[in-house]
């Protein structure tokens, strides 16, 4: 039962390296898909401990965000070791968005 953690551009690094996997939710407050993930995101939270899920605010913490060629959000990005395993877009349902952390959590791809 991870909580999930806002970070900055300057502390990305830092917590991708702490943590073998990684969701990252690149949002910003005006967004309305965003804020119907949030609940979601909250609920998988309170059910895993294998994720850490953290979001970035893109309105005040871009830099990441930019480099990983963001173009929309919401836009999740998961990472195994520091490194990108998987990206999605928009607000996804509980259930397709656990079944795509699983499939990441449970690869023996690295």
């Amino acid at each position: 039962m991870a909580e999930i953690l806002n970070i900055t551009d300057a502390e990305f690094d830092s917590t991708l390296a702490n943590h073998e996997f990684v969701l990252v939710d690149f949002w910003a407050p005006w967004c309305g898909p965003c804020k119907m993930i949030a609940p979601v995101l909250d609920q998988i939270s309170g059910e895993r401990d294998d994720v850490q899920i953290v979001k970035v605010n893109t309105d005040t913490d871009s830099m990441n965000a930019a480099k990983l060629g963001v173009r929309g959000i919401p836009a999740l990005y998961m990472f195994k070791n520091g490194k990108v395993v998987g990206n999605l877009s928009g607000a996804q349902p509980k259930a397709q968005l656990s079944n795509w952390i699983d499939q990441h959590v449970t690869a023996d791809d690295f």
